[in-house]
């Protein structure tokens, strides 16, 4: 009797899984940091204008990971459907809850002496501090981007499979990057709508626009940039399981 683990295409759901959750959990803690995008690149700062607010291309550290989650979000959807991104999807979230409640358990653990200021010759007199500031998000931050996560990884599912169902399975690169379009945009604006307009920030709806802009475009531009990947993820995966199997999958998936 042969193993679960010598079953292909589960092992293929458990490998596209792994990488999809660890992507969007590393997204989400490396996400507190805001990076400038003109200095990164080598480049002079853009004074860019956008509903009348000015400034350089901000964009925090997430956006890095967030166009390959969706990215594998359409290959999972190619070959598991929507019920595979949704369980997934809902599985990220609920990981990513347990991963703040245990960093929030950790920031309330009473330092050593020692440690606190263990930094303090690279300039950090208090590591206590570091820590918390660095993994202690904001209570409206969490929620905004849990929700953000949910409907833009549902709402990316299914107009993925609608596109998929117009196009009779072709064109590939067409649902992924209307979905992708259509995720982006939700993931873009819902979180800081919610973390930062409705939140205890209250920013202006102009700054809530001209961010949100901004973040949208950049995950817009590479999602597109990647789309390459998809047709090598489909070349990858089609070899592995065979072309039968792999035809079998995705007739499945599309129904």
């Amino acid at each position: 009797m042969k193993s679960i683990l010598d079953h292909k295409p589960t092992i293929l759901f458990i490998i596209l899984g792994g990488f999809f959750v660890a992507n969007a959990l590393i997204a989400e803690f490396i996400g507190v940091k805001i990076f400038a995008l003109e200095p990164t690149l080598g480049l002079e700062p853009i004074n860019w204008n956008l509903f009348g607010e000015k400034g350089s291309l901000n964009l925090t550290a997430g956006v890095l990971l967030w166009p390959i989650v969706f990215i594998m979000t359409d290959v999972i959807n190619e070959y598991y459907g929507v019920k595979g991104v949704r369980m997934l999807s809902f599985l990220t979230a609920g990981l990513i809850a347990y991963g703040f409640i245990m960093v929030y358990l950790a920031i309330q653990l009473s330092p050593a002496d020692w440690w606190i200021g263990s930094m303090e010759a690279q300039g950090m007199t208090d590591m206590q501090k570091a820590f918390q500031v660095i993994f202690g998000q904001g209570n409206w931050i969490i929620v905004g981007s849990l929700i953000a996560f949910l409907v833009g990884q549902i709402s990316d599912a299914f107009v993925f499979k609608y596109v998929r169902k117009r196009t009779k399975g072709k064109r590939i690169w067409l649902r992924a990057t209307v979905s992708t379009l259509f995720s982006q945009f939700i993931d873009s604006f819902v979180v800081l709508y919610i973390a930062f307009v409705i939140g205890p920030a209250k920013w202006d709806l102009s700054l809530f626009f001209a961010v949100g802009t901004v973040n949208y475009s950049y995950k817009v531009f590479m999602a597109i940039l990647l789309l390459p990947l998809i047709y090598i993820a489909h070349l990858v995966i089609d070899r592995y399981l065979g072309k039968e199997t792999a035809d079998k999958l995705k007739a499945q998936a599309s129904n």
